[in-house]
C-alpha cells in the first residue's frame, strides 16, 4: 500500500513538473512575439516629449484610497509617433491614454499581474496626448508607510524619445 501512495505521488509530481516546464517554454516563446512587434515596428523622426514628467502628491492618506494625476505627452515633430508598450513600475500603478480624438487605452499596469502592455496608440504631429496615472496607498498593506516613487513608462517607435518615464512621489500615511 505504501509503495502505491508514493508512486502515485511521484508522479503526481512528475506531471506537474512537466506541466510547468510546457507553460514556462509557451510563455517565453510568448514574450519574444511582445517584442518583435515593439522592436519592428517603423521608426519615427518626430520626440514624444512630456510637459511636466515628474508629479509629487505630497500627503497620501490610505484612509482617503486611490490618488491620480494627469500628464501630457505630446508629439513635438512632423511624423507620427506610435506608443507600442505602456507599463508601470508597481502593482499599485495603473495608467490609461487619452488621445487627442478622446479615446482611452488602458488599463496598463506592471508586467506580469495582468495588464495587457502593448498597444498601437497614434499620436500625430504637434498632437498631444493624456497619460492618467492613478495610485493605490493601499496596495503593500497597512503597514506600508513611508516615501514612495512609481514610473508609467511609455515605449515609442522615436528615435529620438524610444522610452518616456512619467514618474510621481508620494508620502504615505496612515
Amino acid at each position: 500500500m505504501e509503495n502505491t501512495i508514493e508512486k502515485i505521488i511521484l508522479w503526481g509530481i512528475g506531471i506537474a513538473l512537466f506541466v510547468g516546464i510546457i507553460v514556462l517554454i509557451n510563455n517565453n516563446g510568448n514574450q519574444n512575439k511582445i517584442d518583435d512587434v515593439v522592436d519592428n515596428s517603423v521608426r519615427s523622426e518626430s520626440a514624444l516629449m512630456a510637459i511636466g514628467n515628474n508629479f509629487n502628491f505630497n500627503d497620501v492618506s490610505m484612509k482617503d484610497g486611490d490618488v491620480s494625476h494627469e500628464f501630457e505627452v505630446k508629439n513635438d515633430g512632423a511624423e507620427t509617433i506610435k506608443i507600442n508598450k505602456v507599463y508601470t513600475s508597481c502593482m499599485c500603478t495603473t495608467a490609461y491614454i487619452t488621445d487627442s480624438n478622446g479615446n482611452v487605452y488602458g488599463k496598463f499596469g506592471m508586467p506580469g499581474h495582468g495588464d495587457p502592455a502593448l498597444t498601437n496608440i497614434e499620436i500625430k504631429p504637434g498632437e498631444s496626448a493624456i497619460v492618467k496615472a492613478t495610485f493605490d496607498p493601499n496596495a503593500h498593506g497597512p503597514s506600508a508607510v513611508g516615501p514612495i516613487q512609481r514610473i508609467v513608462f511609455i515605449e515609442t517607435n522615436s528615435l529620438k524619445t524610444p522610452r518616456v518615464e512619467l514618474s510621481f512621489q508620494a508620502m504615505v500615511t496612515k
